[in-house]
């Protein structure tokens, strides 16, 4: 009898350190690993039509990770790290492209910059980073953009979009389906 009742707590003493065991290897979640340079990956873009049934705006819908958190800008971030030299002022960046004659062709206005840049669709993503000792970051990214260029006849675009961070590490490229307009 003293040999079962000894069996018996030893069993259950093999439980609970099993059970304790098991609660700690399965609650210890380890944190999502990035590479530092931030990463998009194109999700959606929706358009909106305006009272006329044109498409005016567009949603476009992407994913993005940053392994080491520095990404996004506050207010006073205007000027690239001291061992980068250029300034900055966009940390998101979006060209604009329309298919005119079966060719994609970069759109650019001039009048923005002197040589030509793309249509006024450059953003500023403030700064995002997490507190605490996990800067890992990843998310959705939404924004919200004009589509019906009124200085074309042309009906198809699509865009390309990269991200950077404070660092100035450039993210991939992607580009958008492309997208049929209602003119």
């Amino acid at each position: 009898m003293q040999y079962l009742r000894e069996m018996f707590c030893r069993s259950n003493l093999y439980q609970l350190i099993l059970l304790l065991l098991s609660v700690l290897i399965f609650s210890c979640k380890k944190d999502k690993q990035f590479p530092k340079e931030p990463f998009i990956e194109f999700k959606e873009f929706s358009q909106i039509r305006d009272m006329n049934g044109k498409d005016s705006v567009g949603n476009l819908h992407l994913y993005f990770t940053d392994g080491d958190g520095d990404f996004g800008l506050s207010p006073a971030d205007t000027f690239a790290p001291f061992n980068r030299g250029s300034m900055y002022y966009y940390n998101f960046f979006i060209n604009y492209y329309e298919k005119q004659n079966g060719i994609w062709i970069r759109i650019v206005n001039p009048a923005i910059t002197p040589g030509g840049d793309t249509l006024a669709n450059h953003s500023r993503i403030p700064n995002l980073t997490p507190a605490g000792q996990n800067k890992t970051l990843e998310g959705d990214i939404y924004m919200s953009l004009f589509t019906n260029n009124p200085f074309s006849t042309f009906d198809t675009i699509r865009y390309e979009v990269t991200i950077s961070d404070r660092s100035l590490n450039r993210s991939n490229q992607i580009q958008t389906p492309e997208i049929i307009l209602s003119k």
